[in-house]
């Protein structure tokens, strides 16, 4: 597995990343168990989870990986968030430095870690003001509870203001920003991944495979593959089960087949050949998901072949509301 830098930063990430949020929900302590020794000897450095993880179970999917990595987890790095609902009321979440300063400890005791590595804000705080946020995160690395810590779920010009932020209070900056990026879905190249770029900040995609409709699992007008996600929630089959994409699925298919790959392999390597994208976040709750996607990484497309696939799958002109 090849490493990258996050952003400008010198911390060194896997190309491919396990995300975390299916452990305790979907992955259970002896799946967990198994699926993280799987994945850190495919060589995958980087687990990401957050102290919400999973839905309906805030901080289980931070136990179950502090418990899985014990001794191995200074080979690793740990990224986790904070912000999101964490209980009742609104003083569990957000991006103050009350709420900071209790939500860290939180997560260190659950993950069993004296340190985490990348500590990201899930989605902006309209209640606080950014400028007490950083001040807050340069407060935790200075203490030595963070290495590194980046964003999620912001806009571009909510990422811009924050890098000339930190540049201006002196803080430590967002080295990371974490927002949804697949073959299907290319909104944030419109302004959150140039943002990233010019911010110095390593872009870390989550639902690389378009919630799994890239796995080449589902087929049109075919009963969907029971436990899968998609067959799960409504709210994927609206957004992802449209004839336009099916469309798209069918020539991206015949794209890969033609060079002896399979859509998975495309959906990591093309998001990989974008220079700004550090790592790519994927779920998995199977060891063999796991190597398909390690394998996945190694494709390197020429700019012939991105061409081609511009033209199978383009930016939309205008912006899809999901």
């Amino acid at each position: 597995m090849n490493l990258r830098n996050l952003g400008a930063s010198g911390l060194k990430v896997s190309a491919v990343g396990l995300g975390c949020n299916n452990l305790g929900g979907r992955v259970d302590r002896d799946g967990t168990n198994k699926l993280i020794p799987a994945a850190i000897d495919l060589g995958i450095t980087l687990f990401d989870t957050a102290d919400s993880y999973p839905v309906g179970k805030p901080g289980v999917s931070e136990e179950l990986l502090g418990e899985a990595l014990g001794a191995r987890r200074k080979d690793i790095v740990i990224a986790t968030k904070f912000a999101n609902v964490m209980g009742p009321g609104d003083m569990m979440r957000g991006g103050s430095r009350r709420w900071i300063m209790t939500a860290i400890e939180g997560s260190l005791r659950r993950l069993k870690t004296d340190w985490i590595d990348l500590y990201q804000m899930h989605f902006p705080d309209p209640n606080t003001p950014i400028e007490e946020t950083l001040r807050a995160l340069d407060d935790v690395v200075r203490q030595g509870k963070v290495r590194y810590i980046g964003c999620s779920n912001y806009a571009g010009w909510q990422i811009a203001t924050a890098s000339a932020l930190s540049r201006e209070l002196g803080t430590h900056a967002f080295v990371a920003d974490q927002d949804e990026y697949s073959l299907l879905v290319r909104e944030v190249e419109r302004e959150i991944l140039p943002a990233a770029k010019a911010s110095g900040m390593g872009f870390l995609p989550y639902f690389p495979l378009a919630s799994g409709f890239l796995t080449g699992k589902y087929h049109r007008n075919a009963p969907m593959p029971q436990g899968a996600r998609i067959t799960a929630a409504k709210i994927f089959q609206d957004n992802f089960l449209t004839d336009e994409n099916w469309e798209i699925a069918a020539r991206l298919g015949d794209f890969c087949e033609t060079r002896g790959k399979t859509l998975l392999d495309l959906a990591f390597s093309w998001l990989l050949a974008n220079p700004t994208v550090s790592s790519v976040i994927a779920g998995a709750t199977k060891p063999e998901q796991l190597a398909a996607n390690a394998k996945a990484a190694e494709w390197v497309l020429t700019a012939e072949e991105l061409a081609a696939i511009d033209r199978i799958s383009p930016l939309p002109k205008t912006k899809k509301i999901h």
